[in-house]
């Protein structure tokens, strides 16, 4: 039996395309439920104020760099999205006067126009949020080198290549409402996919490369990042891939409710814990790494119901 075209755009996969029982079974999920979805190799996490939440994504960059020594180089792969924590690594870096001269950064992803990966006079640039929210507020004396911040915005070969020689402590990301981390979109429903989004082994495949984005996290980068202005979004970008994040040692994902809706954040843990995965909703592959962590910030979790405004 063929799948349903998606709701949103029919030339594309995405998670309106799953078996309806799916969806039904992942928006009964409450509070306490989702909670119970931790299994060994995933873990669900609650923070009940936005204050704890931010700070314990932060400590995530310190206890990565903490590791590194010039023998064991150590780096955090960190989003653009949510960013809240970023201010505060760099506080933390400060008041430890903790030393980062062996310490890694991986960004996940980068805006590509015309070919070329943006530069960091672009407004929707992710180098440019890194630099001016975390990395210059460091104090010079205890800054990462910059030759151990690694974008996906050069040779993606030597990027790919960097994981096999610094040991990835975390991949932190957030989940956009395609249910992603970094930009793993669903792809075009076309060609050898026109029936079936790819198997996921063979979406597991795919390492840093520059993919096209799907219509929904355009519109959803210009509600979150241009007020709205759809024409300023980028439509490929430069993102790591699942190569890169079956490095990691740990997988990351913090949802503080303003990048997905309680749905989604309810469906790709469902999938996740009960091991469905589908390259229809990327994030669900996950379900096959050892150590994923979803931090939720527990008030942003609330019902799957009909509320009108």
């Amino acid at each position: 039996m063929s799948r349903p075209l998606s709701k949103v755009a029919p030339d594309w996969w995405d998670y309106t395309t799953l078996d309806p029982a799916i969806l039904a079974d992942a928006a009964k999920l409450t509070e306490k439920t989702l909670f119970e979805l931790s299994r060994p190799g995933f873990t669900v996490h609650y923070y009940e104020t936005i204050e704890e939440f931010y700070l314990a994504e932060a400590l995530e960059y310190i206890e990565s760099w903490k590791q590194a020594t010039a023998d064991n180089p150590v780096g955090i792969c960190g989003p653009i999205g949510p960013t809240e924590q970023l201010p505060l690594v760099a506080r933390i870096v400060n008041s430890l006067e903790l030393n980062l001269k062996n310490a890694h950064f991986w960004g996940m992803d980068e805006w590509v126009e015309n070919g070329q990966p943006v530069g960091m006079d672009h407004p929707l640039s992710f180098a440019k949020a890194d630099f001016e929210l975390c990395f210059n507020r460091i104090d010079p004396k205890w800054r990462i080198p910059k030759e151990n911040i690694h974008f996906p915005s050069g040779n993606l070969a030597d990027y790919t290549k960097s994981y096999d020689d610094i040991r990835c402590a975390v991949m932190q990301g957030g989940q956009g409402d395609t249910k992603h981390w970094a930009f793993n979109d669903p792809l075009r429903r076309e060609g050898v996919y026109k029936d079936a989004p790819p198997a996921p082994e063979e979406y597991r495949k795919l390492a840093a490369r520059v993919t096209e984005l799907h219509p929904i996290t355009i519109l959803q980068n210009a509600r979150t990042s241009g007020g709205g202005y759809v024409a300023n979004v980028p439509q490929l970008a430069a993102t790591v891939g699942p190569v890169e994040t079956w490095k990691a040692d740990k997988v990351s994902i913090w949802q503080a409710g303003t990048h997905d809706n309680p749905f989604g954040m309810r469906l790709s843990a469902w999938m996740i814990a009960k091991k469905i995965p589908d390259s229809a909703v990327p994030m669900s592959l996950l379900a096959d790494h050892p150590n994923v962590h979803f931090h939720y910030f527990r008030p942003a979790i609330k019902k799957v119901e009909a509320e009108m405004h």
